[in-house]
């Protein structure tokens, strides 16, 4: 679908014929089934032809990262949601107050009508797809609206879609920041936004006048926290990992860390060390992928050069003179030594391969400093101490946990993914996407035959001796 010219007024009546084609014919479980089946087989005919669309939208996007990160887990989802549906379809039973007998209850779980889905750039794929896989397995129509920072990619997965779909069941709208803030202000039975906080923000205000219930997937500054004692090239080697993983734009990505100062400068030695082996070469290494464009860019350079201008001391990992092909933005692996609070880098999410390392002196002063901020969307503690890193648990909020690892938690089927706060509301995944796009309604069935004539006025002795025995 192009640009609309005036964006209100053209998605209404798609909503519109969505919503109707929903009230002709609810999707039956049947439906469902297959309508995943032939998204998943869809998914794996595209898959090559989406690793290079992605790769294009970023100048360079490593094409294992792309098929592990975007197609698998996007695979993996469809798969386990087909495996528990009818399980998760059957209503619940539950039991009536026993002064209510005969009658008997149930809890359906009924698809709410038409979502709206708007999917970020960093991985486009997915957060478009599993969200759209768990709308579909609850028995929703959807409205997709694809990032506008990867139109290739944007205007494949609308190919992709209309293969597999009817258009009055799954419509994606393609278009800049307008259409996406028309996208928002339609009157969905649910919507589930993902991307950064500030349009989060402008996303539930949009959604308000209509009072569409959101799901806002946001992101933060995850906080990684290296208790004493912790190995600290195994805590390093991991929060690598995550940090560098689709060059650091990864909303879950470790943010920055907090490790005891007398192994800060230790802690920085052999996160470069593991850097370099993963790494061995920047410039054309098809394994670093890019950042996306070049105001995202020039974004993280002014970062780090206020960093500078504070005194911040920063290292990068450069190991090759050469310069990037033209139109890809290539920036270096980098640690930024204790820069102070107010400096940018401290500010907002970072979205980039910079790593801030802050020092403290107690592992109280760390989760003090933890509850001073936000609540994230991710934890990292790597600790080794259960009873400390209980009371760790029991004290930080957060939209997830990873302990002694990073980013793994994100796969989970059985683990929901959300934020809290300023970090997001809302879940999905598995069967908390499910739950997200069912109404859970519940449903009283009154027999003939009741007890119920016993409150019907004029109230007598029967009323009164009634409702003196219920209230004792």
């Amino acid at each position: 679908m192009d640009t609309p010219a005036h964006p209100d007024e053209d998605l209404r009546p798609l909503l519109a014929r969505l919503r109707a084609a929903h009230q002709r014919q609810v999707p039956t479980y049947r439906q469902r089934m297959d309508d995943l089946q032939r998204l998943a087989e869809a998914v794996r005919r595209y898959r090559d032809d989406l690793a290079k669309a992605v790769s294009a939208d970023f100048g360079r996007r490593s094409r294992h990262e792309t098929l592990a990160a975007d197609v698998m887990v996007t695979l993996d989802e469809i798969s386990h949601l087909r495996r528990k549906l009818r399980k998760w379809m059957r209503p619940e039973r539950p039991r009536v107050n026993w002064a209510f007998l005969p009658a008997r209850a149930e809890i359906r779980r009924v698809p709410l009508g038409v979502v709206g889905i708007v999917a970020p750039w960093n991985y486009p794929i997915q957060l478009a797809l599993v969200p759209l896989a768990d709308a579909i397995a609850a028995g929703n129509h959807v409205m997709v609206k694809p990032s506008e920072h990867t139109p290739r990619t944007s205007a494949l997965l609308a190919r992709l879609l209309a293969e597999v779909f009817p258009p009055e069941r799954v419509a994606v709208v393609q278009g800049d920041a307008a259409v996406g803030a028309a996208f928002s202000r339609l009157a969905f039975d649910h919507l589930l936004f993902t991307g950064s906080t500030v349009v989060g923000r402008a996303v539930m205000a949009a959604a308000a006048p209509n009072l569409v219930p959101v799901t806002l997937e946001l992101g933060g500054k995850s906080p990684a926290l290296v208790a004493p004692g912790y190995p600290i090239e195994l805590a390093a080697e991991r929060i690598a990992a995550g940090k560098c993983f689709n060059g650091g734009q990864t909303c879950v990505a470790p943010d920055y860390v907090l490790v005891p100062r007398a192994q800060r400068d230790e802690f920085v030695r052999a996160w470069l060390a593991s850097v370099r082996r993963r790494y061995p070469s920047l410039a054309g290494n098809p394994d670093y992928t890019a950042v996306v464009n070049h105001r995202q860019a020039e974004r993280l350079r002014a970062w780090l050069d206020d960093a500078r201008e504070r005194g911040v001391s920063v290292v990068q990992h450069r190991p090759d003179g050469e310069s990037p092909p033209p139109g890809v933005e290539v920036l270096p692996p980098t640690v930024l030594l204790d820069p102070p609070d107010d400096a940018k880098v401290m500010q907002e999410e970072i979205f980039g391969p910079l790593l801030p390392v802050k020092s403290y002196d107690s592992h109280d002063e760390a989760i003090a400093y933890l509850l001073g901020r936000d609540r994230p969307l991710a934890f990292y503690p790597f600790d080794r101490d259960r009873a400390r890193l209980r009371r760790t648990l029991d004290t930080v909020v957060a939209g997830s946990v990873c302990v002694n690892d990073t980013l793994i938690q994100f796969g989970q089927h059985a683990l929901p993914v959300g934020g809290v706060g300023p970090s997001g509301m809302g879940q999905y995944h598995g069967e908390a996407g499910f739950l997200t796009f069912t109404k859970r309604m519940p449903v009283m069935f009154q027999p003939r035959l009741n007890g119920m004539f016993v409150f019907d006025p004029p109230f007598g002795k029967l009323a009164d001796f009634v409702v003196k025995w219920l209230a004792r």
